[in-house]
């Protein structure tokens, strides 16, 4: 792939699920109960204390029910007795609530819809996924906002968000601290996180984020101690950042990160665990090159106003990034905008760990090592113990070392080879990784990732799974399929 396709290519990924040991640690749960209660469930992990799961399942094996379902892309987080998704029909933004034995419909709401957010094609108006806390279901529609509903369906209190101006459109879904509801939107400019009491919806703070310019990542929480008030860990573009969920405080953070930020970080060893997308020419040791600003403009800035358009471009590398780095849309680039352009093809294709903790800017001390081959810009990670295991969009497995960022395998999945979007997760013992074509490849949960079944849905698939004590929940395009190992009692 020449440098100016792989760069076009780049740019046309996003987040769309928008995108994680056996041994619990107080880092690694952060508060979170074993339920599948948020996306990547117990603190966005990815990993499930679960009884025996199948290896193999679909249609005709192993099938516990099959509901069909409007198109979304959020993945089902559930509660003791229930599962919520969310989904668009037409105009309609729908909350849906299913029985989780039987998948039987219980209740739908629509939300009110004033706008219709710019979205890329493969993206969808129900990207992010609800949160549930035993009481209530709240859920994040960027074409309004945030609504809360009880578990039985009663509309409690709705907050209004927006517009936002994001290329791809909005993807991080929101999560639970405490007494809050929280919500990172970043965005092209004016990025911010915000939280809201969760009992009446009263907005608690708001953080500014103007570093943030492009991101997608649902948080996660941190607690320095047992005991000790949580940190909101959220990641945006070239920054890491712990914020105060009493207060919206911004406490420490990690800068040297990469431009485009679309995956969840995971937590385990004391450390974050994160990919992230910049150039792909930056995949391996090299850079492009950009010009100073003043530099360009003296040469190519023909009106004279100071200010370069998608015409005054000096390659096609600066016309294929325009879209992208046209950050407030007037159809001109200033010297920001373009110093943004600069460092963004500055940054490297990573995946990083990062130590916890600390106080203002921890850059120097907080980087534990860097990784540079087949690194995934949408699916997050997944630990447990001491190996740390990524897919990229390709389909291409890599296994490390969590303590090191050693390799210790790398490999393409079988009859995985298109893209993902789902986020690989692990339960029982075993990994599961979904493609977009619809096929989920189980391993065993090791650093060798020996496949021990591929299994066809025959349906598109964008949302990652969820699980529940004997279950798995997969939903596609068209349903949500519940699988067990007592489906063929």
């Amino acid at each position: 792939m020449n440098s100016i396709n792989s760069i076009r290519w780049q740019l046309g990924l996003f987040v769309l699920i928008t995108v994680l040991p056996g041994a619990w640690g107080p880092n690694e749960k952060a508060g979170d109960d074993n339920q599948w209660s948020r996306f990547r469930g117990p603190n966005g992990s990815g990993v499930a204390e679960t009884g025996s799961l199948p290896a193999e399942f679909g249609p005709d094996k192993n099938l516990v029910w099959r509901t069909e379902l409007p198109g979304g892309h959020s993945s089902p987080v559930l509660d003791a007795k229930r599962i919520f998704l969310t989904a668009v029909d037409g105009d309609e933004l729908l909350t849906i609530c299913l029985d989780k034995e039987t998948g039987t419909e219980v209740w739908r709401r629509v939300a009110p819809r004033d706008r219709r957010e710019a979205l890329d094609p493969r993206n969808n108006p129900a990207s992010p996924s609800p949160v549930v806390d035993g009481e209530s279901v709240i859920v994040f529609f960027a074409d309004f906002g945030l609504l809360s509903y009880s578990i039985e369906g009663e509309l409690q209190w709705e907050a209004k968000l927006g517009p936002f101006s994001n290329i791809y459109g909005m993807g991080a879904s929101p999560i639970v601290v405490d007494d809050v509801v929280v919500l990172v939107c970043d965005q092209n400019v004016g990025s911010f996180i915000v939280a809201f009491d969760k009992e009446t919806g009263k907005q608690r703070w708001k953080t500014e984020r103007p570093e943030a310019t492009s991101g997608h990542c649902t948080p996660i929480v941190y607690r320095p101690e047992p005991g000790a008030e949580p940190q909101i860990i959220a990641v945006g573009s070239f920054n890491l950042t712990a914020y105060s969920p009493t207060n919206g405080e911004k406490i420490w953070w990690v800068g040297g990160l990469c431009f485009e930020m679309k995956s969840t970080p995971v937590i385990g060893n004391g450390m974050a665990f994160i990919n992230g997308y910049g150039s792909p020419e930056n995949d391996v040791d090299s850079k492009i090159e950009v010009a100073d600003f003043d530099k360009v403009v003296a040469e190519k800035d023909g009106d004279g106003d100071k200010l370069l358009s998608n015409f005054e471009m000096p390659d096609e590398t600066a016309k294929s990034f325009f879209p992208a780095i046209d950050l407030d849309n007037s159809g001109k680039l200033d010297r920001s905008e373009w110093e943004y352009f600069q460092a963004s093809l500055a940054t490297k294709n990573s995946m990083m760990a990062i130590r916890l903790g600390g106080r203002g800017d921890m850059t120097n001390q907080n980087i534990a090592w860097k990784y540079f081959r087949n690194i995934p810009q949408l699916p997050s990670p997944v630990v447990e113990g001491n190996v740390l295991w990524m897919i990229s969009d390709q389909g291409i497995v890599t296994s490390l070392n969590a303590s090191t960022g050693e390799s210790i395998k790398r490999g393409r999945l079988p009859e995985a080879i298109g893209s993902v979007y789902a986020s690989p997760v692990l339960a029982d013992g075993k990994l599961f990784f979904t493609s977009l074509d619809g096929q989920v490849v189980t391993t065993k949960a090791d650093g060798e990732f020996e496949v021990l079944s591929v299994n066809s849905l025959g349906e598109r698939c964008y949302a990652t799974p969820a699980f529940d004590r004997d279950r798995i929940y997969v939903r596609t395009v068209n349903a949500l399929y519940s699988f067990g190992n007592s489906a063929s009692e």
